[in-house]
């Protein structure tokens, strides 16, 4: 059950629409079942308001759960409700945002609201790639409701109410809830589910607002194009420094310095997210070596190697950005995969994922390289052998197969007599950032004070990219 000083169902979509703007549909619609004394309770709504309104003069559909009637429980009709907003938001063309505070199925209705769930999953697995589906969890989201928010694009969660879980924290073998709080924000937010942890739901509705006005309506249109108000030539003295940490780095690049960091607690050597570059919405994919304090002091480091969840993480972005025509922007600076016996089973398998994800994606892909990229790890980072539009690198940047002296201890290991120290220089020579040039692997080597400006042009040369996938159903990696 919620707190009790939470908002009502109606007041959250309040919260959420512009004034005045919504419209119910369904309110009438209640429960039909009399089993189990059903008929003696009174379910308003059969406990889920649905509707339409406006977000920043945006269309939506939603519907807002209601925890006062039943606990929120999903039913026959209370599924039907949700279908139905479903079906009118893809023949629309416009997002879907669910405002989840639900204990679950709803036991007196059985097979029925097991019927009801299905009918669910179905309608957002075939909204999947069409329309923007976004959740937002302010209460309970257990079970099968976890995995209607997990089959969301888009996931937000209130810090203090909001529970997300498959099972329930004491059901898990060895665990109770004063152990460890499965569903608490504070583990799900370094879990692959969330996106953005939300301190109140004032915060959630302000992010969800912000992400709506960014994205486009459907998989047919192109959003984010508002006017920039940032300077087109502004430059970014401090991009150097900010590299290793691409979160303050990206949101130095962005328009009046805007960047929705997604997921950013979940495998944080991978940042993944959104930015503005003159007006245009712009999916973001990078390697982090460091997390840096409010202070600039370094705070947390990191290898830069691709692990498995980094590479799930970027691999789901850009797959949500290719099927809403999101271009995508990548910070590349990785030296190999990671090196554990559990991140053996599963690196190989992700990292194929991640490099399909890439060179099937046919919206804008740039590329720009700010350290070191070594190997089949850099191949896999958006490079220009799997259908990157444009690759630049920065002064510094390194492309080679590895660091120049373990090659050359490598190669010469059996020769007591080379001269290694010699040999990593020649190595280095082939490594360098004019040497990639001169064979067309980068179309420019740019001051990272200029990345800004750089980046812009080649987006805006791009905009009016145009693939034709060949004729096949889908990929299996």
């Amino acid at each position: 059950m919620s707190n009790s000083n939470t908002m009502s169902a109606k007041d959250r979509i309040a919260s959420l629409v512009d004034e005045n703007s919504f419209v119910e549909l369904g309110a009438g619609i209640t429960k039909r079942s009399t089993d189990f004394n059903m008929q003696e309770k009174s379910v308003p709504a059969d406990g889920v308001i649905t509707g339409y309104g406006l977000i920043q003069n945006n269309p939506v559909y939603v519907y807002s759960q209601d925890a006062s009637a039943l606990n929120g429980t999903i039913g026959e009709m209370h599924a039907k409700k949700i279908a139905h907003i479903y079906e009118l938001a893809m023949k629309t063309g416009v997002p879907v945002i669910g405002l989840i505070d639900c204990a679950g199925m709803r036991l007196q209705e059985s097979t029925d609201a097991l019927a009801g769930f299905g009918q669910i999953y179905k309608m957002k697995a075939k909204a999947s790639g069409v329309i923007p589906q976004i959740s937002a969890i302010f209460g309970n989201c257990g079970g099968g409701v976890a995995v209607m928010a997990a089959m969301s694009d888009f996931t937000f969660m209130e810090q203090n109410n909001g529970k997300l879980f498959v099972n329930s924290p004491n059901t898990l073998e060895g665990n109770y809830t004063d152990k460890l709080d499965t569903a608490s924000a504070d583990f799900q937010k370094t879990a692959s589910v969330v996106d953005v942890i939300c301190d109140g739901e004032a915060e959630v509705f302000e992010n969800v607002r912000n992400l709506v006005s960014i994205l486009p309506e459907n998989n047919n249109e192109i959003g984010g194009m508002e006017e920039c108000l940032d300077d087109l030539n502004r430059l970014v003295p401090d991009f150097a420094a900010e590299v290793k940490d691409p979160a303050a780095a990206l949101e130095d690049l962005g328009d009046n310095n805007f960047f929705l960091e997604l997921k950013k607690d979940f495998a944080k050597e991978m940042v993944t997210g959104f930015i503005s570059l003159d007006g245009m919405t712009v999916g973001c994919v990078a390697n982090r070596t460091a997390v840096y304090g409010e202070d600039g002091s370094e705070q947390e480091s990191f290898e830069a190697r691709l692990t498995s969840d980094g590479c799930d993480k970027a691999a789901s972005f850009i797959k949500t950005c290719d099927a809403f025509n999101i271009p995508i922007l990548t910070l590349t600076n990785v030296e190999g995969f990671a090196t554990t016996v559990e991140e053996e089973k599963t690196i190989a398998s992700k990292a194929a994922a991640l490099t399909a994800a890439f060179a099937e994606a046919d919206v804008p892909k740039v590329n720009l390289i700010t350290g070191n990229a070594y190997g089949s790890a850099y191949i896999t980072m958006n490079s220009k052998h799997i259908g990157a539009d444009m690759v630049f690198a920065l002064p510094d940047a390194k492309i080679g197969m590895m660091d120049a002296q373990v090659a050359a201890k490598i190669m010469y290991a059996d020769d007591k007599d080379a001269d290694l120290a010699a040999k990593a220089a020649e190595f280095a020579a082939q490594s360098g950032t004019e040497a990639a040039a001169a064979r067309g692997y980068i179309d420019s080597i740019i001051s990272p004070e200029a990345a800004r400006k750089q980046l812009i042009f080649a987006f805006e040369l791009l905009f009016t990219k145009s693939e034709y996938p060949i004729g096949k159903k889908h990929g299996t990696i």
